[in-house]
């Protein structure tokens, strides 16, 4: 029989109920023989057992929990986001506007973005930015908007915005666009964008018709440099179920923890240009990219099922991520969720 005592399991014990209520999880498994030895103990045992089987049923709890949620009816689309000094700053795909919250996803500001006289730019027309992101030229923060590229020439586009002074430029992608079409990604939907060390980070997410999500690392002034700009591919994420495709809607990059935070979506949708049935949510995350940027393809190391930590995310379609603060011990994220009927909705959440 193994000889472990009763003491030394409980100290290990206590060691992981704290890690746990720090928020790590941390299964323990007991082997039979260790829990006939504990059996044969003392009577009052079994209370320790009774704390061995709510600490078996605690490592079923959630990775993380819903702190607000805040709906936001009448902007439409949301789907970029970025964090700045303490502000959120969120993009519809639709929208001729940005509008800025507080941390506490009350609207501050809005900001006019493209010239329209509707609320919503027409599907035909609009320049479809689904990807928003926080980047630094010459140590001065910039939003960097992208266009999907799901049709040219109008979503071939891009804005840099700066937070402070609220002034933009624009850009035409069509040279670095038609680039990634031909190195392979030939239903190209841009869907994220973040800042590495030195270098921009691209999503392009694929359909069912094209069931490959892309990573794209290039330089980080790529629309300046379209015809010469560098870039790598990294095929990333896998699809099991073929009923639906697995894509990639937003991202942010945590350079406290070198990790990639990803939103994940399923839509049945066969191209990048339509809109399918709403299905489920995740966010996955992808450890130490800086050191994988190198690699063909990258699965991710975690994958959380939003429904799975609030049934509210239910229905949702998580459009992308932003980090607003983090610590050793915790996170707090903002998600923005488009309904496709012209509606936001934005989620707090620790993690």
């Amino acid at each position: 029989m193994n000889n472990t005592g009763p003491w030394s399991l409980l100290l290990v014990w206590c060691f992981a109920f704290t890690t746990v209520q720090r928020g790590r999880r941390i299964c323990l498994l007991f082997s039979k023989n260790q829990m006939m030895y504990l059996h044969q103990m003392r009577p009052n045992f079994n209370v320790f057992k009774l704390f061995i089987i709510i600490f078996t049923l605690s490592c079923n709890k959630p990775a993380g929990r819903v702190i607000a949620i805040h709906p936001l009816p009448g902007y439409p689309s949301g789907s970029g986001l970025a964090c700045h000094n303490g502000q959120i700053y969120l993009m519809g795909d639709d929208a001729p506007y940005m509008l800025v919250t507080d941390s506490l996803l009350n609207v501050l500001d809005r900001t006019d973005v493209f010239a329209s006289t509707g609320k919503r730019i027409a599907k035909d027309k609009k320049q479809d930015i689904e990807a928003m992101g926080l980047i630094k030229m010459h140590k001065i923060p910039y939003l960097l908007m992208l266009g999907s590229g799901s049709m040219s020439p109008n979503r071939d586009s891009c804005v840099i915005m700066n937070p402070m002074t609220k002034e933009k430029k624009y850009y035409s992608l069509d040279i670095f666009y038609s680039r990634l079409r031909a190195a392979g990604i030939r239903d190209l939907n841009i869907e994220g964008v973040t800042a590495l060390p030195g270098e921009i980070i691209l999503v392009s997410r694929g359909n069912k018709s094209f069931p490959k999500n892309t990573l794209i690392i290039t330089s980080d002034n790529f629309w300046e440099r379209q015809e010469i700009a560098n870039f790598r591919l990294i095929k990333t994420g896998i699809n099991r179920d073929t009923s639906v495709f697995t894509g990639i809607s937003g991202m942010d990059y945590s350079y406290r923890t070198d990790q990639l935070l990803l939103t994940v979506s399923t839509e049945d949708t066969h191209n990048s240009y339509d809109d399918g049935a709403i299905g489920k949510s995740y966010l996955w995350i992808i450890n130490n990219i800086s050191s994988r940027k190198e690699l063909k393809g990258i699965n991710p190391d975690k994958i959380i099922d939003l429904e799975e930590i609030d049934p509210r995310f239910k229905g949702q379609k998580i459009e992308s991520v932003c980090i607003v603060t983090e610590n050793k011990d915790q996170r707090e994220l903002v998600l923005a969720s488009d309904d496709d009927k012209a509606g936001t909705v934005l989620f707090r959440m620790l993690l």
